[in-house]
């Protein structure tokens, strides 16, 4: 009987390694960047850029599960794989826009942990950021003690964040005609190209696409995959379970930002564009409570996507160089860009949205190589992409590649 038991119990544990990767990828996607384009977009524009948040949230959906398929496949993350198939100046071209991109995310994190600090606390800007690198540092001490301490961590402040919107949400009500007519694709000249940019930069996360595949190749690497593919599709049933709940949480959470604003700012005419703004705003038109669910949420959002930001600069290099950085070192290096903005007194969240902007940029050159690795048989054997799946990713990349060439020749031409 004992051993009945535990034949019909180990399949349900070895699927059940699957869940956790998504929740941690999730929290890319409500970083402090999310708060700031998200808000500024519906402040500005009210329920103009739904559709690019709801557009965002399914490339998002089929990004990262192609990501975890490739973990799953493979047994190696996006990076490594870079690493053994490409030419080496591709893969250090690949590795240095990455750090970039690294940079950029953690300045927005950072940023976005001083910024609710000094709202909650009222501490300066640069003693805010100094705590926040400091509370990420401690966030992945969890990882050195198993990957399951730090997952539950990081799902532990994603539930606050979704706390704190829902609850601003319900205070603020909801214009449902309003946010039908936003899901229909529209813009209303380059400053709305320019957030919508932004959103989908804070929505596809390049830093997460390789950090997803890391993750799903971490808890699957005791997997045999020498077994028929059909014993491995229970496992993937389970990721794409753990990408539709984490993802779309996440998904929600950025509507629910666009919406507030569109609610309470737009609609009257009070456009409040900066996160003090906004933090002030939900104070007057709800109450206090409103204010510090808002500033509790993006402290939360600050702290834990720090933490993953950094562990995703870790992945990053590892994969590429096969080297890694000592973590405080790689902590303090990435910290110094946003320590440079806080210090320098600039505009925090016309900070936040920029970098989102710089994260867009590095979209393609993430998601290309991921594409190309799924679809091929030779590399993913027979869980490679069908010729549909594929081909909706190619349209997505060509997407973001005409939107992000669109913009750059709006900004030269003024």
């Amino acid at each position: 009987m004992t051993a009945a038991i535990e034949s019909l119990a180990r399949p349900v544990r070895s699927r059940a390694v699957m869940y956790g990767p998504a929740f941690v990828a999730a929290i890319a996607y409500v970083d402090p960047g999310n708060f700031a384009t998200n808000f500024a977009a519906g402040s500005q524009f009210g329920y103009l850029l739904v559709w690019v948040i709801v557009a965002g949230n399914l490339m998002a959906l089929l990004v990262q599960m192609l990501s975890a398929k490739l973990g799953l496949a493979t047994g190696y993350d996006l990076a490594q794989n870079c690493r053994r198939r490409f030419p080496r100046p591709v893969v250090l071209g690949l590795w240095a826009q990455a750090e970039l991109v690294a940079i950029a995310t953690d300045l927005a994190e950072v940023v976005g942990g001083a910024i609710a600090l000094n709202l909650l606390f009222g501490l300066p800007l640069p003693i805010g950021g100094l705590i926040t690198g400091a509370a990420a540092f401690a966030l992945l001490g969890l990882e050195s003690r198993g990957y399951r301490r730090f997952e539950i961590a990081v799902a532990g402040l994603l539930l606050v964040i979704i706390l704190g919107l829902v609850f601003d949400t319900l205070l603020a009500g909801l214009d449902l005609s309003g946010i039908a007519g936003g899901t229909v694709p529209s813009f209303a000249g380059s400053d709305s190209v320019l957030l919508a940019t932004g959103i989908l930069g804070a929505t596809v996360m390049p830093h997460v696409i390789y950090l997803h595949s890391s993750l799903t190749s971490a808890h699957t690497r005791d997997l045999d995959r020498t077994e028929p593919a059909f014993r491995r599709i229970p496992h993937l049933r389970s990721l794409r379970r753990d990408v539709l709940v984490g993802l779309g949480m996440a998904g929600l959470a950025n509507a629910a930002m666009l919406i507030i604003a569109a609610r309470l700012f737009h609609s009257t005419g009070e456009s409040r564009d900066t996160i003090g703004e906004v933090h002030s705003g939900l104070g007057a038109m709800l109450g206090q409570g409103a204010a510090l669910a808002f500033a509790l949420a993006l402290l939360a959002s600050g702290f834990a996507s720090s933490s993953v930001g950094t562990y995703a600069g870790q992945v990053i290099m590892s994969g590429f160089l096969n080297r890694s950085l000592p973590l405080l070192l790689r902590r303090s290096i990435t910290l110094l860009p946003a320590m440079a903005v806080l210090i320098a007194g600039a505009d925090p969240t016309q900070a936040l949205v920029w970098s989102q902007v710089v994260l867009s940029f590095g979209i393609p050159f993430a998601l290309v190589p991921l594409v190309l690795f799924t679809r091929s048989r030779q590399v993913m054997g027979p869980l490679a992409n069908r010729p549909l799946t594929t081909a909706v990713a190619c349209v997505i990349a060509a997407l973001v590649i005409g939107l992000n060439f669109y913009l750059i020749s709006q900004i030269i031409l003024g």
